[in-house]
């Protein structure tokens, strides 16, 4: 079994991975500046779609989902500078349907979509990406990310990791959703649990100790796989809420990223962040302020998170991912 005992100073970068838009100056110029916030890891995160909820063909190798030249492109580009990159493959459904809503019947019935159908391609999504990730010598593959309706069946996601472990060397890790984390049963079969750590401004202490339960029942490395907040007024309180109505405030994003700093800090088991998000193509810094958005470049948040992840950089464990028997 693999341990990781890194400290994780990550963004999320390219989201949501259209085609077209990884590779080129603009993208070059988006992860460089990236790379300058203190940065030492990226979780390369690219868009998938099936048609809807219920569908169970994952058609990734069609537009908007981008091409495997543009995701080595990413991968490439992040080593050169210096960081250790994730691969995370995303599913999300054509009709704007939110992932974790994907769901089908219990058992198999026939003429009916089935978990057994979807499984199969979803299967062949997260291994398609998972040889590139080997071939690249990325360090992380994210095997799924906020599948709460599929996230109960344990069967099928240890099968998939089986075959994964089959063409992958590197780290595992499956993103769960907020509030999920003490609900999977199957935390062994990965290498450590990560969440979306989108919690309100004044209730970190309560789910962090709920978390903590968590890392010390499975004995595994527990990191934040997205976490942040949108500079919009009222976004401390529902983080997870891209489309909530409020002015652009930077203020807001900034002292949300003071409380959970702080909050998380305290907690010895905590390895870091893949913070959401930052595009492959920027907008102008001059245009900061009017951007309500996660991204916190230019922002007053840009540098909270940068002071931050130089100080654990400085100060953090150094240690390097490794296998032991």
């Amino acid at each position: 079994m693999k341990t990781w005992a890194e400290t994780v100073n990550g963004m999320t970068w390219g989201w949501t991975g259209v085609r077209g838009t990884w590779g080129g100056a603009e993208a070059e110029h988006s992860m460089r500046t990236m790379s300058a916030v203190g940065v030492n890891w990226v979780a390369i995160a690219l868009e998938a779609l099936q048609k809807t909820a219920q569908s169970t063909k994952i058609d990734y190798e069609e537009a908007p989902t981008v091409t495997d030249d543009e995701v080595r492109w990413a991968i490439r580009q992040a080593k050169s500078l210096g960081l250790k990159v994730c691969v995370k493959p995303v599913v999300n459904c054509a009709n704007g349907t939110w992932r974790a809503h994907i769901a089908f019947f219990q058992q198999d019935v026939p003429g009916e979509p089935s978990w057994t159908e979807w499984f199969a391609s979803y299967t062949e999504f997260i291994v398609h990406y998972a040889r590139i990730a080997e071939e690249e010598g990325c360090e992380m593959l994210c095997v799924g990310c906020e599948m709460v309706q599929a996230d109960n069946r344990e069967n099928e996601w240890r099968a998939l990791i089986s075959e994964v472990r089959k063409v992958y060397n590197g780290l595992l890790t499956y993103n769960c959703d907020k509030y999920q984390e003490d609900r999977l049963t199957w935390w062994d079969a990965v290498d450590m649990i990560s969440s979306s750590g989108y919690y309100p401004i004044g209730e970190w202490e309560g789910h962090l100790d709920r978390i903590e339960a968590v890392v010390n029942e499975w004995e595994k490395p527990f990191f934040f796989m997205e976490g942040g907040c949108p500079s919009r007024e009222g976004s401390a309180q529902k983080p997870n809420d891209w489309s909530l109505a409020g002015a652009p405030s930077e203020e807001e994003q900034a002292s949300y990223y003071r409380v959970m700093f702080e909050a998380c800090s305290k907690r010895e088991w905590m390895r870091g962040y893949m913070l959401w998000d930052w595009p492959a193509r920027l907008y102008d810094a001059a245009d900061a302020s009017k951007n309500d958005d996660y991204c916190m470049y230019g922002k007053r948040a840009e540098a909270i998170v940068r002071e931050y992840y130089e100080s654990r950089n400085s100060h953090g464990s150094g240690k390097e991912a490794q296998k032991t028997p």
